[in-house]
């Protein structure tokens, strides 16, 4: 067992990192092979970066999860082109503070991403303590149903995916 953690230290990632290469290189017997290698050096090689590896607690949670992100997504760019193919006035940007429940370090990282991938929000600052998350909204029409959607939709999963 020992050798296969030397080998393979994060199984999940490689798996991940080979489906991934097999996707955008093509399904062939050279691109499997060289996709394999690859998902076997790169974890080995970015061990040392990791000093805290994330464990997912909740797979089924994590899936759903990721399904609700890319709807958001889509969703927003059809939302954010609206908005800025309509009048300007109809836009109330705006800055919010959003209180953390989350503590992984690595979930509010996560969080942090997932907000500034759907179009429309951007996380622009974590506070020292990590306890609040600056985020910008291009469109700010209730700055408390903003805070509950995210915590809703985004920081609850997140807890139940990597917290205890």
């Amino acid at each position: 067992m020992k050798l296969l953690y030397r080998v393979l230290p994060y199984p999940s990632l490689s798996l991940i990192l080979w489906f991934a290469w097999m996707l955008l290189s093509g399904f062939t017997a050279g691109h499997a092979v060289l996709g394999a290698i690859l998902a076997v050096l790169l974890p080995l090689g970015t061990r040392p970066f990791w000093p805290n590896v994330p464990r997912i607690r909740n797979l089924p949670k994590l899936l759903g999860f990721v399904v609700v992100v890319v709807y958001d997504i889509v969703v927003a760019n059809v939302s954010v082109a609206i908005k800025v193919l309509g009048p300007l006035r109809s836009i109330r940007p705006g800055f919010v503070e959003l209180p953390l429940e989350l503590e992984d370090d690595f979930a509010i990282a996560l969080l942090a991403s997932t907000i500034s991938l759907t179009p429309g929000t951007v996380s622009a600052d974590v506070s020292l303590d990590r306890k609040t998350l600056l985020v910008h909204a291009l469109d700010v029409d209730d700055v408390a149903a903003l805070v509950a959607e995210i915590k809703q939709r985004y920081e609850q999963p997140l807890k139940e995916i990597f917290e205890c």
